[in-house]
């Protein structure tokens, strides 16, 4: 049977959630994970089809074939990819800021921020950032930390109102803002994928049924909004909000946001130079 990657952030539910209700059947099985987890399976063959971190295709493009249509971008403020900050970040030279393991595209969008935007070289730490590991966040020896996908979003929402989050980060970046001052370009966050050596009926079989069902989630954002706000404990109101600052497909201007952050990671020395390869329409 296919296995099938899928994010278990909120973020997904958009493409997945008349999949997952069995309003689109997908000839294969779910399995789920934090996004390195996922970067992890394809790499060693044990998924066929997933949504990974976008550098991880840039890391192994030869393995693998970008899905069309399908991608978790933004044009501008994304609210669940965030830097949490005690100072501002071009204060942060030298400094430990903690770093989401959950997340290799992220990180390397903040390498990038630092090192281009506010010109300096904190010292990153892996850290732990999960919607569980919120409540430990002010036990950690930290200046700054990186936070994604659900936990990011409550903590950004949280903050909002003032109160203790606010006082211990008073200076909040959202890392597809950044990005979009820095180019003028969306932000490619993940991208769907299938293993070269998949059958190719077998991934088309799963792409239609990720478009499908990623058609039916933007026709119903209001109802996964109430699943999400259940899920993450954020407001359904900033449930909505969000998921319309997201863009779920790779349109002209996304593959140049996506072509652009690739070439500044291979000027970096941080992924090999290659090309872009979709799953043929066969």
């Amino acid at each position: 049977m296919l296995r099938v990657g899928r994010i278990r952030y909120i973020n997904c539910y958009p493409v997945y959630g008349a999949i997952e209700r069995g309003l689109v059947p997908l000839a294969g099985e779910l399995v789920d994970g934090v996004p390195t987890q996922l970067n992890q399976l394809m790499a060693d063959g044990q998924l066929d089809v997933s949504v990974v971190s976008a550098v991880e295709y840039a890391r192994d493009a030869h393995r693998f074939l970008l899905l069309p249509e399908l991608g978790i971008t933004s044009d501008g403020p994304v609210r669940s990819v965030m830097l949490f900050s005690a100072r501002a970040p071009q204060d942060l030279g030298g400094r430990r800021v903690l770093v989401s393991r959950s997340s290799m595209t992220s990180v390397a969008l903040l390498e990038l921020l630092f090192e281009h935007v506010w010109k300096c070289r904190p010292e990153f730490v892996p850290g732990d950032a999960e919607l569980a590991d919120i409540a430990h966040f002010a036990n950690d020896d930290h200046d700054a930390r990186l936070v994604i996908g659900d936990a990011a979003l409550k903590l950004f929402h949280e903050s909002q109102g003032g109160g203790a989050w606010a006082e211990r980060y008073p200076w909040q970046e959202d890392l597809g803002a950044a990005w979009k001052a820095w180019t003028g370009l969306p932000f490619v966050f993940a991208v769907w994928v299938a293993q070269r050596g998949t059958p190719v009926h077998e991934s088309l079989s799963a792409h239609a049924s990720l478009i499908a069902s990623r058609d039916w989630g933007l026709a119903h954002l209001d109802v996964l909004s109430a699943q999400a706000a259940e899920a993450s404990g954020v407001p359904v109101r900033t449930c909505r909000e969000y998921f319309a600052g997201l863009d779920y497909r790779l349109s002209y201007p996304h593959l140049a946001g996506l072509t652009e952050f690739f070439r500044r990671l291979v000027l970096a020395g941080r992924v090999p130079d290659g090309t872009l390869a979709f799953l043929p329409a066969a």
